[in-house]
């Protein structure tokens, strides 16, 4: 008994090392990723407000301006930016160590279809954080911002001629934006982030799908519920206004629906693939037909996908 609890304890000792090493690489390279966004820290910070300020200078601020109130604030804006984008950019290579330590356990067939999934992940949150900024975030800011005139977000109004307007006595109280740098740098995460995510669906569902644990007619069955989940995931994520809300939904209802079609042509393929090595059993299987349209026919059996 004592000898197999230490051959069996050599094993996990290597595994542990290595995994201790996989860990040491990628927390390294996440600090010299952070490192070197730190140094351009400005320039994303710059990148990361350029939608309110076009918003700003659409409402007629010719010189928009942001402001911090404590003498930390602005080094620590730049620090947790630096965090974002280093964890970005250095994810290819704690993607790999993933990889090299999860795939000597795995089988050949298990590594063709974990593989591409791996690598649409970060594609897909791209092309999220790309619609939340080039899209999203400006209508955000369009929204919240359109609710002052333009004399609200100048504030003083002065002339290209450079003679200040005389002054109105009745002309009542000026309420001036101020913005704030890291309150609209979380508005603006927190977009790219929801959106990032919310593009991960297909990649999550698909995966699913390759392992059989979800089937394309059980996707289909359980729409009306994942509207009702889409619905209240727009209302949490994004900032109060219908418009956003709109947005994420069509969005993230679209991903689902395309994510129905992935799962069915996996099934198809996998269908083809068990009957051209003639392991094709309708008894097992069913009949091959998947019922995607089908939205109110629950799956036949829970168990068919798994056995495959």
């Amino acid at each position: 008994m004592s000898e197999n609890v230490e051959d069996s304890s050599a094993p996990l000792i290597e595994h542990l090392a290595e995994l201790r090493t996989r860990l040491i690489r990628s927390a390294v390279a996440f600090i010299v990723a952070m490192l070197f966004c730190f140094t351009f820290g400005s320039q994303l910070l710059d990148f990361l407000l350029k939608p309110i300020e076009e918003t700003m200078r659409q409402l007629g601020d010719p010189n928009p301006a942001m402001q911090y109130t404590a003498p930390q604030e602005y080094f620590f804006t730049l620090v947790r930016l630096s965090m974002v984008f280093g964890l970005g950019l250095s994810f290819p290579i704690i993607g790999t160590q993933l990889w090299r330590f999860v795939a000597p356990g795995l089988y050949k067939n298990e590594k063709n279809a974990f593989l591409p999934f791996l690598l649409a992940s970060p594609v897909m949150f791209l092309l999220g954080a790309g619609f939340a900024h080039y899209v999203v975030t400006p209508m955000a800011m369009k929204f919240f911002l359109g609710f002052a005139d333009a004399t609200s977000i100048l504030g003083s109004v002065v002339p290209t001629d450079g003679v200040p307007v005389p002054v109105d006595p009745d002309a009542g109280i000026k309420i001036n934006f101020n913005g704030k740098v890291n309150e609209t740098l979380d508005i603006t995460l927190k977009m790219i982030v929801a959106f990032g995510l919310c593009f991960q669906l297909p990649v999550l569902l698909s995966l699913m799908g390759k392992a059989g644990l979800v089937s394309s007619k059980g996707l289909a069955s359980v729409r009306k519920y994942a509207v009702v989940g889409i619905l209240v995931l727009a209302a949490l994520v994004t900032p109060p206004d219908v418009i956003t809300q709109v947005i994420l939904f069509v969005v993230v209802f679209g991903l689902y629906e395309a994510s129905i079609w992935l799962v069915y042509w996996i099934e198809k393929r996998r269908e083809a693939k068990l009957k051209a090595d003639g392991l094709w059993d309708e008894d097992i299987h069913g009949d091959g037909n998947f019922g995607v349209d089908d939205e109110e026919t629950p799956p036949e059996d829970d168990g068919k996908a798994a056995d495959e």
